[in-house]
């Protein structure tokens, strides 16, 4: 375990409803884990298929106690890359993994008068864990979890020990008047949203067309976005890489089996950034500045893509 990397034990693996899986992590020395704020993740390195290169997945950490380890629901995702699917296929009890120490891009903000968490599918993970907080804390809060029909009983059941009046399950985002829930909410309130793009899209144009501080509202992608399909060329090593619509710059150089630096892998840490020599970067990062992004002279490979057909990177 250095600062940067931790080895992980699977303490436990239980399939809790179709589709989700509850995996609880422990320090396979037995040492402390490292505390993480609600809304930290870790990232996974898990094997690839047929003995390909290591997969590397982020999971927001349901809970994050140093003695007793951490928690995570993993949903299987249809289109997996091999990382949802390895988790609820292979991965058992007494497995051995290296993940990254915990990194906070969806942090509670301090200052918030009240938290409004407005959650869709799996992207109650993160809530989870705020609502553990707020309770904690007795900070005013109000969660409103999306299901659909077939889910509701399974997130009904998450929910339960933090049950209460502040705490909302609705059957479909159409049971839901977001525009009037948002309109409701006193000054200095905060809203945090998980889930579906389409869901937090809506949240983000709800509170913008009701005059909300844009540094009042905050969202959690579960991974980068992704575009249309283009060409990298790293230009040290003369290599071409073609980056398909759903993959991101550093996946695709990673599946050509070059190592480059990264950590957080959600364009928030900095330690992915590469020189550009020439093309024009797609900037979706949280780590360079306005000014930065107008020179295009650097990219963060972890969530960013490319405007121009080809992009041609100095490594």
């Amino acid at each position: 375990m250095d600062n940067h990397t931790l080895t992980l034990v699977v303490a436990d693996a239980a399939l809790i409803a179709p589709g989700l899986r509850r995996v609880h992590l422990r320090a396979a020395d037995g040492a402390r884990l490292p505390p993480a704020a609600p809304g930290a993740h870790i990232t996974l390195s898990l094997p690839g298929a047929d003995g390909a290169r290591p997969l590397r997945n982020s999971y927001t950490l349901v809970s994050a106690d140093p003695e007793h380890g951490y928690e995570l629901i993993v949903r299987r995702a249809d289109r997996s890359r091999g990382g949802s699917r390895h988790i609820h296929e292979a991965l058992a009890p007494g497995d051995v993994i290296d993940a990254t120490v915990p990194h906070n891009l969806f942090a509670l903000h301090s200052q918030a008068k009240k938290h409004l968490l407005i959650g869709g599918g799996i992207g109650i993970t993160p809530l989870l864990a705020f609502v553990a907080r707020l309770r904690e804390t007795g900070a005013p809060f109000e969660l409103h979890q999306i299901a659909s029909a077939d889910e509701i009983g399974v997130f009904a059941a998450l929910l339960a020990p933090r049950a209460g009046e502040q705490v909302h399950i609705h059957g479909g985002r159409t049971s839901l008047d977001l525009p009037a829930l948002l309109a409701a909410q006193p000054l200095g309130t905060h809203v945090y949203t998980c889930g579906p793009a389409g869901l937090m899209d809506h949240v983000e144009a709800a509170a913008a067309g009701l005059g909300w501080p844009s540094s009042h509202v905050h969202r959690e992608d579960f991974g980068a976005a992704g575009g249309e399909p283009f060409v990298l060329r790293l230009a040290a090593s003369d290599i071409e890489i073609a980056v398909a619509g759903d993959q991101t710059m550093l996946e695709a150089i990673e599946a050509a089996g070059i190592d480059t630096p990264s950590l957080c892998r959600g364009g928030a840490c900095g330690v992915c950034i590469l020189p550009v020599r020439q093309g024009e970067p797609e900037h979706r990062d949280h780590f360079l500045s306005e000014a930065e992004r107008a020179q295009g002279c650097h990219v963060m490979p972890c969530v960013s893509r490319s405007r121009s057909a080809l992009l041609v990177l100095d490594i």
